[in-house]
């Protein structure tokens, strides 16, 4: 049985050929052991912001209790506007992306054709899920985000220095 994981820690993924980039390390054992030994990573639009998280399957077990409590705070809060089949939509909308024991996968057309993924990617834990931004879409977003844009910027320098020096 997969059991659920908590994802930590920071990341830059360079692109590489054919639409390629490499899930990192620590993200990668997190995303096989969640996803009960196999090589599935799970990525979907985040409902709110313009990156995507990724995920084992494990999560998937998450989501049902998710959709309920969710309802509940929008009945709770007078908000007319949930939709329990959009959001169902949301979270069972993910794409189910094979990687191999380096960690390399290939982005989903649909997330490039979205504009989410460019030159490389930068993985940020969060908890029950990973953000991974392009960079360029991390750097847009407000003040909350400062930790996240500063390691960032750390992350794609030790790459470049990593490539400079081969």
């Amino acid at each position: 049985m997969a059991l659920p994981q908590r994802y930590n820690g920071q990341a830059f993924s360079p692109a590489g050929d054919k639409g390629r980039y490499v899930l990192p390390p620590a993200f990668r054992k997190a995303v096989k052991e969640s996803s009960g030994g196999s090589k599935t990573l799970c990525l979907t639009v985040h409902d709110r912001y313009n990156c995507l998280i990724g995920f084992g399957l494990s999560r998937v077990d998450e989501f049902d209790e998710q959709l309920e409590k969710e309802e509940e705070r929008a009945i709770r809060m007078g908000d007319a506007d949930f939709d329990p089949d959009a959001r169902a939509g949301q979270l069972y909308g993910f794409e189910q992306v094979p990687f191999d024991d380096s960690g390399r996968f290939v982005m989903p057309e649909q997330f490039r054709d979205l504009d989410l993924a460019g030159d490389g990617l930068y993985f940020h834990g969060s908890g029950k899920f990973f953000m991974v931004w392009k960079p360029e879409e991390l750097e847009q977003m407000g003040n909350d985000f400062r930790g996240a844009k500063a390691s960032c910027k750390s992350q794609m320098a030790k790459v470049a220095a990593k490539v400079g020096k081969k």
